[in-house]
């Protein structure tokens, strides 16, 4: 069984993919990471330290988990796990395996494999953890791992959001590519709210999802710190992809990095505060930009801001994340760069009795203007979300919920969408 110490932020926050290609790829730097990793090891056997209990050497654990609900033909619960044409969180089950080997004091390889609707597994999480100083609070990761940004990604996957959905933040795909872009800013209006499978005509003619602010779902691939084990937190990373595009491999020679600071200044509330800065657009899109346009930089920057705070029966959780992309200038009319979008959203949940709980969240997302031939629009379509839910746990690491929720979009080929689902989880 996996120690409860290790969910958060740990086991249930890893989401990515790594395909067979990306695993032959990945080799190499995962032969180097355990070298790292020994080096460590080694390191600490000269170290001397009080004793402390024995840790156990595998310890292993699995998650299952399985959604159905209404069909959503507005795409509204589309998000990328890798997929190319995306997955909705409404009709979706998960398989998922996890194991951690200590092979040094204090140092040890951790990895997930996961299945979403009974297709092909993939690598979901494969990073080495360890602590080189007994008595110093200083942790290092490194390999593909959790993201340090913000606070919902640390939560499991789906034990431990109360409802069914995901907040937009880090779900809803916007009509961004990192490989794709429109030739003018009247591209943009054309895909205002179809972020599940935005086209353009200058660089890749794939079938490929948006980009959300931030993704929750895909891991990013680089080198972690944690530094703190009291009131204050700090979490650092340098990694290849960027917020919305968490990659294993690089595709533009770009690095991101991303860091959160939080605080718990008395019993039950926490405080946390976040940013971001990477390069974001596939190097591959290059040469179908103007001369001009080509020797500049574009990243995506962003910052964020959550709070936490329970008491009795009561649990309430915020964020609000700030985001901006630079996009090149092709031709007339050029769309303003960077393209802005915040997003925030409001949670609750409140204990009714033994294993029952109800919960609610609201969400919004707003987009910048632009200027078309038209006139200013919106360079995405502004949406908000409201949904509750009941939980009911009948027996210890089983969790069943049933959802209702409802999308309003100032776009797309659905603007109004209700939706009904009820989920099951598993895990140990």
């Amino acid at each position: 069984m996996i120690p409860s110490a290790m969910t958060t932020g740990g086991w249930g926050a890893w989401r990515g993919r790594v395909g067979c290609s990306s695993w032959r790829q990945g080799r190499p730097a995962l032969l180097g990471l355990l070298l790292l990793a020994a080096r460590l090891a080694g390191a600490q056997a000269d170290e001397a330290e009080p004793p402390r209990p024995a840790e156990p050497v595998l310890v292993w654990g699995f998650e299952a988990s399985g959604t159905y609900g209404s069909s959503d033909p507005g795409y509204f619960n589309d998000f990328d796990y890798g997929h190319e044409y995306g997955w909705n969180g409404y009709r979706l089950g998960v398989l998922a395996g996890q194991v951690q080997i200590r092979f040094a004091p204090r140092t040890a390889l951790l990895a997930e494999v996961r299945s979403a609707n009974l297709e092909a597994p993939w690598v979901h999480a494969l990073f080495v953890r360890s602590r080189p100083f007994a008595r110093v609070p200083l942790d290092v990761q490194l390999g593909r791992m959790p993201s340090v940004f913000g606070a919902y990604p640390r939560r499991r996957y789906m034990a431990d959001n109360p409802l069914i959905g995901q907040p937009l933040v880090y779900q809803y795909l916007t009509s961004l590519r990192p490989d794709a872009m429109p030739a003018s800013a009247d591209g943009f209006r054309a895909m205002r709210g179809a972020g599940w499978r935005p086209f353009y005509v200058v660089g890749s003619r794939e079938t490929r999802t948006g980009l959300p602010m931030a993704n929750a779902f895909l891991r990013d691939t680089g080198i972690g710190l944690r530094i703190g084990d009291g009131p204050v937190e700090l979490a650092l990373a340098l990694t290849q992809g960027s917020l919305g595009s968490p990659r294993v491999s690089d595709d533009n020679s770009g690095k991101q990095l991303v860091g959160r600071l939080r605080w718990r200044p008395s019993f039950g509330l926490v405080l946390g505060a976040s940013a971001a800065h990477g390069e974001y657009l596939d190097a591959a899109l290059e040469p179908a930009l103007p001369e001009a346009a080509r020797a500049a930089s574009y990243s995506q920057t962003a910052l964020g801001l959550d709070v936490e705070y329970g008491m009795g029966r009561w649990l309430w959780r915020a964020e609000a994340v700030f985001s901006r992309w630079d996009v090149p200038a092709i031709s007339a009319p050029v769309p303003e760069s960077p393209l802005r979008t915040w997003a925030a959203f409001a949670e609750v949940r409140c204990r009714l009795g033994p294993g029952l709980y109800a919960a609610g969240r609201a969400d919004h997302v707003s987009f910048a203007e632009i200027t078309g031939r038209d006139g200013p629009f919106t360079w995405d379509a502004p949406i908000d979300r409201m949904e509750v839910a009941l939980g009911f746990a009948p027996w210890r690491r089983v969790l069943v919920k049933a959802a209702y929720q409802y999308n309003w979009r100032d776009g797309g080929r659905v603007h109004e969408k209700g939706l009904v689902g009820a989920q099951v989880s598993v895990w140990y």
